[in-house]
């Protein structure tokens, strides 16, 4: 089991998956704004009992750091050290453009009945990272 987190300055996005399934789901975003929730993260532990935590790292599209990625690095850095877990960054270039077309096909086909909400994309930002950091895992 798994958690990937994906650090926004306002939510961070939450998945969970498996490398079984190799499929992973969204959770409920967490709020950001000062700083990480991290009474949130450390329920989050609790009840999902992870071996290791996804953190994805925000590069732009040529592969460079933008201001964010500092803060997803310190932020990566901290959830180790308060968890004692193994956290893995993973390249989430494209993960919002793909959490809005997976919101979008969700609504149009029926699948998701309700209107999107904000952390909606978030979660399902993290969803994509977490399962395109299984797929690597399982190439090795």
């Amino acid at each position: 089991m798994f958690l990937a987190f994906d650090f926004g300055h306002k939510r961070i996005g939450v998945a969970v998956g498996d490398t079984l399934t190799g499929t992973a789901r969204a959770l409920p975003a967490l709020r950001s704004s000062t700083q990480p929730d991290w009474p949130g993260i450390e329920r989050l532990l609790t009840q999902w009992r992870p071996e290791a935590l996804i953190v994805g790292l925000p590069l732009d599209e040529d592969g460079g750091e933008q201001d964010i990625t500092t803060l997803a690095r310190q932020f990566a850095e901290q959830l180790r050290r308060r968890s004692g877990l193994c956290v893995h960054l993973a390249d989430e270039r494209y993960s919002s453009r793909a959490a809005d077309d997976a919101l979008r096909d969700a609504r149009a086909s029926g699948r998701m009945k309700r209107r999107v909400r904000k952390g909606d994309r978030d979660g399902e930002a993290a969803r994509v990272i977490l399962e395109q950091w299984l797929a690597e895992q399982s190439i090795r």
